[in-house]
C-alpha cells in the first residue's frame, strides 16, 4: 500500500502512521531500529529496495530524505509504503524542495521510533564528517559508500582523517567474504609467517586499499598494493608470500575465485561482488563500534603508505648512491700520459 501526502508535515504523517496501525494493524512495537536514508531524489529507489530487502533480517522504520531542487517554495512531500510495498518494514518518504532541503533533521526527529537505536545511511555522496551532520549526530551507526565518490580514495582517506566510533563504510563490507577465505586458507598447514603480501585491485577501488590495511594489520608484514583491472572493476587478487610458497587468491571474472596454494590442488570459489542488500543487512546486525575497520583506517592504511613511501626513498637512494660512486671513481682516475711523438735517429 501507497498512501501520497503532497505539501505536508511530521505530525500529519505521525498521525496517518497511527491510523493504518488501528485500521491495518501494522505492528510498529516489532520495529527493531529506524534507518534514515540520506539521498537525492533521482536516485532514491535502489537503496529503498535494498533496506526493504534488508528488512527480512531487521524489521525497522525506514526514512527517506530525498533533497529535490532548492529553488522554488518550501515544502515537503511524503510518500508512505507499507505492506507489500515495504518488505518487512514501513517506508516513510520526505521529498524536501527550496528551503526545506536544509531542514532534514528537523522533519526527520518527529518520526523516529521511540527508544529505537537509529541508524543513518549515505548511499551516494556522504557529508565530509558524518558524525557532524545533523542527521548523522541522530544516530549511533553512520554508513558511507565511499565507491559513490568520484575519488573513492580521497573519501576513504578523509574518513581516516574524521572517523567516530560508530562510522562505517560499505567498501569494508564489501571484503567479509575476501577476509573469510583468506584467514581459512592461514589455517591450513604449514602454519607459517607471512613475509609480505600484495594486493591487486582496480586504481579507484577503495576496498583494495581497506585489504591492504587489513593484511599489514594483522600479519605485521609489508604490504604492497598495486593496480590491476580496468576502473570499478574492484578486487583483483590477494597474494600472501611464506617460505614454502605464495598464497594466491584471485577473481578474474568479478564471479568465481581461484584460490591456489603451494603443494595443493587449485580451488574454485564462488565469490561474487556482494549486493546493496547483503552490505547493508551486514552493517544492521550490529549497532556498536566496528573496532577492526577503525583500527583498519587509523593503523593500517598508514602502515601501507609509509612502507610504500620507504620502499621509494630506498629505491631512489640505491640510484643516487651509485651515481656518486661512479662520479668519484672518475675524478680519482689517474690522469692519462702524455702521448710522446716517436723521434727519427739520424746517423751520420
Amino acid at each position: 500500500m501507497i498512501i501520497d501526502l503532497p505539501s505536508t508535515t511530521s505530525a500529519t504523517i505521525n498521525k496517518t502512521m497511527v491510523t493504518l496501525r488501528e485500521k491495518g494493524g501494522t505492528v510498529t512495537l516489532g520495529r527493531v531500529l529506524t534507518l534514515v536514508i540520506v539521498t537525492d531524489e533521482s536516485d532514491s529507489e535502489a537503496p529503498i529496495a535494498a533496506a526493504n530487502a534488508a528488512s527480512f533480517e531487521h524489521p525497522c522504520r525506514v526514512i527517506v530524505v530525498a533533497g529535490g531542487t532548492r529553488r522554488g517554495t518550501a515544502r515537503m512531500d511524503a510518500q508512505i509504503r507499507v505492506g507489500g510495498d515495504a518488505g518487512a518494514s514501513e517506508v516513510i518518504v520526505l521529498r524536501l524542495f527550496g528551503a526545506m532541503t536544509d531542514q532534514g533533521a528537523s522533519v526527520v526527529i518527529p518520526l523516529l521510533l521511540a527508544d529505537a537505536p537509529v541508524v543513518a545511511w549515505w548511499p551516494g555522496v556522504a557529508p565530509e564528517n558524518p558524525a557532524d551532520d545533523p542527521i548523522g549526530a541522530l544516530a549511533q551507526r553512520r554508513i558511507t559508500d565511499a565507491a559513490s565518490s568520484r575519488r573513492p580514495l580521497a573519501a576513504i582517506t578523509q574518513r581516516r582523517e574524521v572517523y567516530r566510533p560508530g562510522d562505517t563504510d560499505i567498501a569494508w563490507t564489501r571484503l567479509t567474504n575476501w577476509r573469510g577465505v583468506l584467514a581459512a586458507a592461514l589455517d591450513e598447514p604449514p602454519h607459517e609467517k607471512v613475509n609480505s603480501a600484495v594486493v591487486a585491485g582496480a586504481s579507484d577501488s577503495a576496498s583494495a586499499d581497506l585489504m591492504a590495511g587489513w593484511l599489514a594489520l594483522r600479519l605485521g608484514c609489508p604490504v604492497q598494493r598495486t593496480v590491476k583491472g580496468r576502473a570499478g572493476s574492484g578486487m583483483y587478487s590477494v597474494v600472501l608470500n611464506r617460505r614454502s610458497g605464495e598464497i594466491r587468491l584471485e577473481r578474474p571474472d568479478q564471479r568465481t575465485a581461484n584460490l591456489m596454494m603451494e603443494n595443493g590442488p587449485e580451488r574454485s570459489l564462488a565469490l561474487l561482488r556482494r549486493s546493496l542488500r547483503d552490505c547493508l543487512a551486514e552493517e544492521l546486525r550490529r549497532l556498536d563500534a566496528d573496532d577492526v575497520y577503525a583500527e583498519v583506517l587509523t593503523k593500517g592504511l598508514p602502515s601501507v603508505a609509509a612502507g610504500a613511501a620507504k620502499s621509494g626513498i630506498a629505491k631512489s637512494g640505491t640510484a643516487k648512491s651509485g651515481t656518486a660512486k661512479s662520479s668519484t671513481a672518475k675524478k680519482s682516475a689517474p690522469p692519462a700520459k702524455r702521448a710522446t711523438p716517436n723521434r727519427k735517429r739520424v746517423t751520420k
